[in-house]
């Protein structure tokens, strides 16, 4: 997976013209990098929203929790489900 801006590719880039060390960075791509940060996980569980300046949001699509009981987060024939403690 690609990250969106590689500042290592950019500090390169502008040591070229300047002396290095310090470089600015732009806020947009520190924006970008930071709507950006995937799950690592099967593109199925992800949802992919617009974020804050257009940007990909994305979360992990889960199962409602139930209202009452205690349950854990666990991994059924391939799904995600929510399983009475008492089934574990």
């Amino acid at each position: 997976m690609q990250i969106p801006v590689d500042f290592s590719k950019k500090a390169k880039a502008s040591s070229k013209n300047s002396t290095g060390y310090p470089y600015q960075i732009s806020a947009s791509d520190l924006d970008k990098n930071f709507v950006y940060a995937a799950l690592d996980v099967d593109k199925s569980l992800i949802e992919e929203t617009s974020g804050d300046g257009g940007h990909t949001k994305r979360k992990l699509k889960i199962p409602a929790v139930p209202k009452s009981g205690t349950y854990v987060l666990g991994a059924v024939s391939g799904g995600l489900e929510w399983i009475a403690t008492e089934e574990c």
